[in-house]
């Protein structure tokens, strides 16, 4: 068995040397025009207004994504972002203008004039979104589609998959951190599981994007949850932020601040962990990667792959355990929202 993995190993790494030039060198360059690992890295981890999958020798294989802007004096404008870059190198820039509109290396839209203009576009992460989006769909509807038409019975096919989760979520984390209320809040727990799961797993596919390692979407994430505790906090919530039972009065103003401030640092660090969790994971398994392209070395590639490969399967791991933390500390806080505290003197 590990002759075998050692032999697929050393065939990885030879596919890999193989594209180097293609790959690599042509994604990103130095200023010097040498290979440049960090701009190699930063390409497959940040948004970007095209999709791009692999090169093949000097061809680019990409899905020019939808460039949607709005301005007041130019209204709503459709373009594909293959109109706004070097057909060549597919790079975008100022001088890959178009109608007098352009996205600049940092993937900023712009105008030549110097307008204000709004960017809806449909970029690679939103894409994913969708796809995931898609796919959560999916399994939830076939999962109710199997149940609708067969009843009670053994679940099967997306419902063995859908089945074991839902049960776990409301029962073991629904449950018990919110306690006799937990039912109304069920399906949101589920959706955030299955939204971040998902997301996790298709990320780690070769080409995906990094939808959950984007700091927006895990702020979206993080701003639904604090949105929901808070509009459902009952008054001893409220009581326990501004005027916590048991304090001394001099004490007071101190903790209500303190209060206060956690109410915004959970789910920033809801944000944070998801976001340095999984970023991290791909700045890794990349960094690997480029290591290969770096020495140009059959040794560094069979000792790269055989990290990407173990790296990888801790991702599959991290993928679950993030969308469990996440899902568990939500629930956590709202059960700390809604339960009826019982104060006396002595708290």
């Amino acid at each position: 068995m590990t002759r075998k993995f050692l032999a697929l190993s050393l065939l990885l790494s030879a596919l890999l040397l193989s594209f180097s030039s293609a790959v690599f060198a042509s994604d990103s360059q130095s200023e010097e025009g040498g290979e440049d690992p960090t701009g190699f890295i930063m390409h497959h981890v940040k948004d970007s207004h095209e999709w791009h999958f692999f090169n093949i020798g000097h061809t680019h294989v990409t899905l020019a994504l939808p460039v949607i802007t709005y301005a007041s004096d130019r209204g709503l404008e459709f373009f594909m972002s293959s109109d706004f870059q070097n057909h060549e190198t597919h790079l975008f820039g100022e001088e890959n203008a178009h109608n007098g509109i352009y996205i600049d290396s940092h993937e900023h839209l712009g105008r030549v004039d110097g307008g204000a203009i709004y960017d809806f576009s449909i970029t690679k992460n939103v894409a994913m979104m969708f796809i995931v989006i898609a796919v959560v769909l999916f399994l939830a509807l076939s999962a109710a589609g199997h149940y609708k038409k067969n009843g009670a019975v053994a679940p099967k096919g997306a419902a063995s998959i859908v089945e074991p989760i839902v049960l776990f979520v409301r029962d073991e984390i629904a449950e018990k951190a919110i306690g006799p209320k937990y039912k109304k809040f069920v399906p949101y727990l589920l959706t955030l599981f299955f939204f971040i799961w998902i997301g996790n797993l298709i990320g780690l596919m070769p080409g995906a994007a990094n939808l959950t390692g984007n700091i927006a979407v895990t702020f979206t994430l993080a701003m639904l949850t604090f949105i929901l505790v808070n509009v459902n906090g009952n008054k001893d919530y409220w009581k326990h932020v501004f005027a916590t039972p048991g304090v001394p009065a001099p004490l007071l103003p101190i903790i209500v601040v303190v209060e206060f401030i956690g109410l915004f640092t959970k789910p920033f660090a809801l944000m944070v962990r998801l976001f340095v969790a999984i970023t991290a994971g791909h700045i890794v398994i990349l960094a690997f990667i480029a290591l290969v392209f770096i020495f140009e070395s059959y040794a560094i590639g069979v000792v790269s792959t055989l990290m990407v490969t173990f790296i990888n399967m801790i991702e599959l791991l991290v993928a679950t355990i993030q969308a469990y933390v996440f899902t568990l500390f939500t629930a956590m806080y709202i059960g700390g929202a809604v339960a009826e505290h019982a104060h006396d003197d002595h708290h």
